[in-house]
């Protein structure tokens, strides 16, 4: 598909989720009409990531599973990985020698093309899974304590379609070298940054996006995630925002219902690996995030 061919149907999907086109036009399968269990107890939860170029931080989120497991989930760590990023694949090694009760690590390889568009893999895991719930998240989310028992709780009998936390904590934005991402860089270890480096951020507002979007397993067996929009199934030439989690509930015609999820936290850094340093559009990205950044934190002051 050509980059024009990819921004005019991008376009269209934006415009179409604002009303202008009806979703059942666009979707294969309804959701409304995917009957949900309703399951309580020890219930099974798989946890999606992609890696690319942050092997640093994902060293941080696989540490957050093994020093937070959860007696009360069954849980598969998902990890769509590409074998060409070194970095990412001394940590899934790492951690994949690791036997952890109530965790089965389960490392997915893609090629770059199709790993750079985050919804492919998102898919092929909803597709799937055999889990009860299924939380779409990003390699620099970490879980404290009490995050993923309280999930546990707050699941119970529930049927919604998505649901996600209603506030988060995250770090200000971390330059390349600040002793958390140094530390993360040194090389696979079970590590964990400081608490008082996350700072509450009323996040995500509103709605369910990009790293908090957590499905009902049933629907996310039968709906996929953006399995009937081609270009998000299409292979990419680099990560870019191409707002697959916003066509994803418009598909499901839900914002997603919120829920008091303590300990979901961010680490947020100023160099993004996914895109070319140096580049016009990264230097303009860099400038928008500290602007955003010091907004915040003169408000929280």
């Amino acid at each position: 598909m050509s980059e024009v061919s990819e921004l005019t149907m991008v376009l269209l999907y934006r415009l179409a989720a604002k009303g202008l086109l009806p979703v059942s036009w666009f979707r294969h399968v309804d959701p409304a009409r995917i009957s949900r269990a309703k399951r309580r107890g020890r219930l099974r939860l798989e946890i999606v990531s992609h890696c690319w170029r942050y092997g640093h931080l994902l060293t941080y989120q696989l540490s957050s599973l093994v020093h937070h497991p959860s007696p009360r989930l069954d849980i598969t760590m998902t990890v769509y990985y590409c074998p060409e990023d070194e970095s990412t694949l001394q940590v899934l090694r790492f951690f994949g020698d690791m036997k952890v009760p109530g965790i089965t690590w389960n490392w997915r390889a893609l090629p770059k093309e199709h790993l750079f568009r985050r919804a492919i893999g998102r898919n092929l895991a909803a597709r799937s899974t055999m889990a009860d719930w299924i939380w779409f998240t990003d390699a620099d989310i970490v879980f404290q304590k009490k995050c993923l028992d309280t999930l546990a709780d707050l699941l119970q009998g529930r049927d919604d379609a998505l649901v996600y936390p209603e506030t988060t904590l995250g770090t200000a934005l971390l330059p390349e070298d600040d002793d958390i991402l140094r530390k993360g860089g040194e090389g696979p270890a079970l590590i964990a940054a400081p608490q008082q480096a996350f700072a509450l951020r009323h996040g995500p507002y509103g709605r369910a996006k990009g790293a908090y979007q957590i499905v009902h397993g049933d629907i996310a067996r039968a709906c996929g995630y953006c399995d009937s929009l081609r270009v998000y199934q299409s292979p990419g030439k680099g990560f870019d925002r191409t707002r697959e989690d916003s066509a994803f509930r418009w598909l499901l015609g839900t914002r997603g219902t919120p829920l008091d999820l303590p300990g979901v936290c961010q680490i947020r850094h100023l160099a993004k690996g996914r895109y070319k340093q140096g580049a016009f559009m990264s230097v303009i990205r860099t400038f928008l995030r500290k602007s955003q950044d010091r907004r915040f934190w003169t408000r929280r002051e």
